[in-house]
């Protein structure tokens, strides 16, 4: 049953506003990312979410003012600095200017062997290595797998050796290399992408797709010249379905480690 007073309660009310402006605060990234491609930082939008909700829950003990229009104008004046202050951090994260230069490296994209010298472990690692071919129900649909997650042309039955399963890895990962770099500018290949680095991002990719890491913050701003920020922009992808995956931020930690080789801080 609801209380007698609940349309004031949903208008004036500190705790209602507070959980209001939390649920923006949920969905303003995702909405970002769905309308413009732009991946702003979630730690941001996460704190203002935490925020809000502490805010709200101390609103619920409070006496609250009346229900003027004046008092409610002001109430939407304060929450909308809110979530400008909030926003503009967000956006601020996403392109920045760099803050320090790196060290130089050397011109050029690394040949293949040296790439997938650190590529096919550091890879291979965190994708898993299954020799029989099983049926990854995780999967829309699920469908058969073997390898570190190989699935073309897979059936039931079949068996690999170590070695045909880092071959496999292999040429998925310099065809995952090949279509990254497109998105790279010419000095970032050039002058920005060591082994190292290349391998991160391409690990990156390998686990979100190439498509969407193309249009991502780490690359702008690698592209932009700060190798620093582009690294830190990689830990943002550590969810899936929406919510933070505590393996992805393991793997996102350590690839951020492994593009920051170099870098100085």
């Amino acid at each position: 049953m609801l209380i007698t007073d609940a349309r004031k309660v949903a208008l004036t009310s500190y705790s209602a506003w507070a959980n209001y402006l939390g649920l923006v605060s949920l969905i303003a990234p995702e909405l970002i990312y769905l309308i413009w491609g732009i991946d702003t930082n979630p730690r941001v939008w996460w704190s203002m979410g935490v925020f809000l909700i502490l805010a709200g829950t101390v609103g619920r003990f409070i006496s609250q003012p009346g229900s003027s229009w004046a008092w409610r104008a002001v109430k939407v004046t304060v929450a909308a600095a809110v979530l400008l202050v909030w926003a503009a951090s967000a956006f601020a994260m996403c392109d920045r200017p760099a803050k320090r230069e790196a060290a130089p490296v050397a011109a050029g994209i690394a040949a293949d062997s040296a790439f997938l010298a650190v590529g096919v472990p550091y890879v291979g690692k965190w994708e898993g290595l299954r020799l029989d071919a099983y049926i990854d129900r995780i999967a829309s649909p699920p469908v058969w797998t073997v390898c570190y997650g190989e699935t073309k042309g897979i059936t039931g039955g079949m068996s690999f050796s170590k070695q045909q399963c880092d071959d496999m890895l292999a040429r998925e990962l310099l065809s995952y290399r090949s279509r990254l770099h497109v998105a790279f500018t010419d000095d970032t290949k050039s002058l920005r992408l060591p082994v190292n680095r290349d391998v991160a991002y391409t690990s990156l990719a390998y686990n979100a797709g190439v498509s969407a890491i193309s249009k991502s913050t780490a690359v702008r701003r690698l592209n932009a010249g700060d190798i620093a920020g582009g690294c830190e922009a990689i830990a943002w992808w550590n969810r899936a379905g929406n919510r933070v995956i505590r393996g992805l931020v393991n793997r996102r930690t350590e690839d951020v480690a492994l593009c920051m080789i170099g870098v100085p801080t």
